[in-house]
């Protein structure tokens, strides 16, 4: 696909064939800039997953939204559309299901005999803030429940829209309750237009970690993912910028390519990389046995080779030169009795 016949605003470019599917077809003739965004609403029984991955710090995740029109190629998400029956291709962007009922699910979580809190990760698939947030405030509805219950989350997003909550962050924040990461991966305006066409412009995401900041909300950013040959020339850059702008810490993912992500990313980045699409392909394998995936714990965090270790290192440096002396906070669970009041429960 040649880069004039792209269509814009857009990380996908077809749908990809389902993995889970018997038999697959391809129409002749579709015209996919014609396709609009659709929600469909679903009725989860829970909204609270355990994370279970040996490699993954959080306990606890959940997702208002599966789907994400945020439009970036390489999202580790996509493959989970097609549990659904669609594709990680463009269906992942354009069919939005919308899970209205997260806030109902999750009062019943914390009211559960026993439950010991942790903090949330909201979200840990796709994006809580996407746009579909403005006309749904799902995510919204979650933060004023975790209010209510002095119950601990972690917000990621790509999208400065979580400026919009201030007024529920803030008092969350004075309870040690609440924290926010942003995903930053590049301050080059021009390649995140076509890495992540759909999420908020660099500026804006620096200009929320200032506002965060100054509303005493802790800050911290996932430089992710790391694309040899792309944006690994940053990462000193970045981690100025969001240090100046107040951000207490970061963390990074080198790219990984895993099931059908692997067809969506090659086909992004021949249209928008023609002249250097093999070499980062190239670049991709050799941080990862040879391949574009890697699904093994622990190592798929490291990569592997020297360009893996150059990226490490570049991090390692710019921790100490721009986050020294700087201390994220751990968020209290100590005020949770499972109920809105304070009253502590008589039986566990």
């Amino acid at each position: 696909m040649s880069n004039e016949n792209f269509i814009k605003g857009q990380g996908a470019q077809r749908n990809v064939i389902n993995r889970f599917d018997r038999y697959t077809y391809e129409p002749e003739d579709e015209d996919f800039e014609a396709v609009k965004t659709s929600f469909t609403e679903v009725f989860p029984k829970t909204i609270v997953n355990q994370v279970k991955s040996e490699d993954l710090p959080m306990e606890y995740s959940m997702n208002p939204y599966q789907g994400c029109e945020h439009g970036c190629s390489y999202c580790f998400a996509r493959p989970t559309h097609e549990y659904w029956g669609y594709s990680a291709g463009i269906d992942f962007e354009r069919k939005i299901m919308v899970k209205k009922n997260a806030p109902e699910l999750l009062e019943k979580f914390f009211q559960k005999r026993g439950y010991k809190a942790a903090p949330i990760l909201l979200s840990g698939n796709t994006d809580c803030y996407q746009p579909a947030e403005r006309q749904f405030e799902i995510t919204r509805k979650i933060l004023q429940v975790c209010l209510d219950y002095r119950h601990p989350v972690n917000v990621l997003t790509k999208n400065a829209l979580v400026l919009r909550d201030l007024d529920i962050l803030k008092p969350m924040a004075e309870q040690n309750l609440v924290s926010v990461s942003l995903s930053i991966p590049t301050i080059n305006e021009d390649l995140r237009r076509k890495m992540e066409p759909r999420t908020s412009s660099a500026n804006n995401k620096l200009k929320a970690i200032e506002i965060l900041s100054e509303n005493k909300i802790p800050v911290h950013v996932m430089v992710a993912p790391i694309i040899p040959g792309l944006n690994s020339d940053e990462p000193l850059n970045i981690l100025k910028a969001i240090s100046d702008a107040g951000a207490l810490g970061f963390g990074y993912t080198l790219v990984r390519l895993n099931d059908t992500v692997e067809p969506v990313f090659v086909n992004w980045i021949e249209a928008h990389f023609p002249d250097r699409a093999q070499k980062v392909l190239n670049l991709i394998r050799s941080m990862r046995g040879g391949k574009l995936g890697d699904k093994r714990y622990f190592e798929r965090q490291k990569g592997e080779g020297n360009i893996a270790e150059m990226i490490h290192t570049t991090f390692k440096i710019g921790k100490k030169k721009f986050f020294e002396g700087k201390e994220f906070p751990k968020l209290l669970t100590a005020n949770f009795t499972g109920s809105r009041d304070q009253q502590l429960r008589l039986f566990d």
